[in-house]
Formats: C-alpha cells, structure tokens, sequence
C-alpha cells in the first residue's frame, strides 16, 4: 500500500465510525436518548470545563503509568530468566496464560480488602500488560536468526555478546509492538481499579458519577477521552517503534 493509501485508510478508519455514530445520534436507533450526537458530547465537554476532564485524567494516567510500569518490568524479569535459562521458557508461557486467564473483575476486590486505597488501579493495570508484553518479549527472543548468533560466536563472541548484539535486537521489534498494545491495557486496567472504588477521583470515578446521574452526554464524553488517551498511548509507541526499529519497517534484519 501506497503512502496516500496508508492515509486515506487512517483518515477512513477514523470518519466512518465518526459517520455511524452522528446517524445514531440523529436517528436515535435503539434506547431513546442512548446515543448523543458528537456535536451533543463536544457541548457537554465545553459546558463541564477542560478542568474536569484534566484532572480526573491525570489521575488515571498516573496510575496507569504506575502499573504499566511495573507490569512490563515483571514481564522484561520474566524473559530474561528464560534467556539465562531456555528451559524454563514453557513455565514462563504456561505463567503468561494464566496472568491472562484470571479474570480483572474478580481480582480486583480481593486486592481492595487487602491492601485498599489506589492498591487495586496500580494491579489491574499491571496485570493488564503482563501478558502482552511478556509473550511479545519471548516471541522477540525466539525470532532471532541462529546464523546470526553462529556468526557472533565464529567472530569469538561470547554469550553476552550474542545477547546483546543478536537476540535483544531481534526482539525489539516484537517487543515494541506488545507495548504498543500493552499501553491502552493499561489504561483499562486502571479504569477497571477505579470502579470498585476506595477512591474519590479519576476516570472511573467520574464515569460511574456520570452513569449514576444518568447524565448521558458527560457520560460519553468521559468515555471518549478515555478512549483517546488509549489511542495516544498506542500512538506513542508506534512512533518509538518507527525510530529505534527501521528495519521492521523496511523488511531488514539491522
């Protein structure tokens, strides 16, 4: 695909679901009153304030941060424990699927009456990027060509050696792209820790308000923003993938 093609289809991607949801709106297709506009949400965002938005945002994104801080830095230990040792690489995926099978929901209220406070945001969070980043770091180590890491070892490189000049290389591309999607999980994981409660402000927070008021319009406008930092996330790491991995992009191997 041509780069004009590349952005017609972004530029698609994004007025078609904008164009679905203005005919909702307008139509009122299902529950009455369910669906604002998008020129509703906006007026509702420019009547509540950029202030309300700002700092249940900054919340969140903090503790998002937090937990996918750590979430990937347990995921990165993870890895480089079956790089020292290739036999435990099956127990390091049968421990990525089981991370992922554990269901947020039913987590989260546990980590609440044990430890409270922020406790459950900073863990789903963490939990939420595990599993991606910890299978696209082992798929990244497994990618690397063993005639790139014979000629390492002719040229008398060691195990360090190979390490850092073949297998981490080869899996940057790998791991970027689980980042990638690992920042939005993050934001979710997060949101899902402000739901139960035990705190008084971020998005959650100001969601559940909004659903309780019945307050449609603010309600979306929440959501929405919770959806473009998401994106932003995505984004983010999309471009340091495009700047520290070249080569993905061009079909190299570095």
């Amino acid at each position: 695909m041509t780069a004009i093609g590349r952005r017609l289809a972004a530029g698609a991607g994004v007025l078609i679901p904008l164009a679905v949801w203005a005919l909702v709106g307008v139509f009122g297709f299902g529950t009455h009153g369910a669906v604002p506009t998008p020129w509703a949400v906006l007026h509702q965002m420019t009547v509540d304030g950029a202030g309300l938005y700002w700092s249940n945002a900054t919340v969140t994104i903090t503790y998002a941060a937090e937990g996918f801080l750590w979430g990937n830095l347990a995921a990165f230990a993870v890895a480089a424990v079956t790089l020292l040792a290739p036999r435990l690489a099956p127990a390091a995926s049968q421990l990525a699927v089981l991370s992922y099978c554990m269901p947020l929901t039913a987590i989260g209220p546990i980590v609440l009456v044990v430890m409270g406070g922020r406790a459950p945001t900073v863990f789903l969070a963490a939990m939420a990027v595990f599993f991606t980043t910890l299978v696209g770091a082992l798929l990244g180590v497994r990618s690397c060509d063993p005639a790139a890491l014979d000629v390492v070892q002719a040229y008398g490189g060691n195990r360090w050696h190979r390490l850092v000049k073949v297998q981490l290389v080869s899996a940057l591309p790998a791991t970027i792209n689980a980042l990638k999607i690992a920042a939005p999980s993050a934001m979710l994981g997060a949101i899902l820790g402000e739901y139960l409660g035990g705190v008084d402000s971020g998005l959650g927070v100001a969601l559940t308000l909004a659903q309780q008021q019945f307050d449609v319009a603010r309600t979306w406008a929440l959501a929405l923003v919770t959806g473009l930092l998401a994106f932003a996330g995505y984004g983010l790491f999309s471009v340091l993938g495009r700047v520290l991995t070249p080569w993905a992009r061009t079909g190299g191997t570095s």
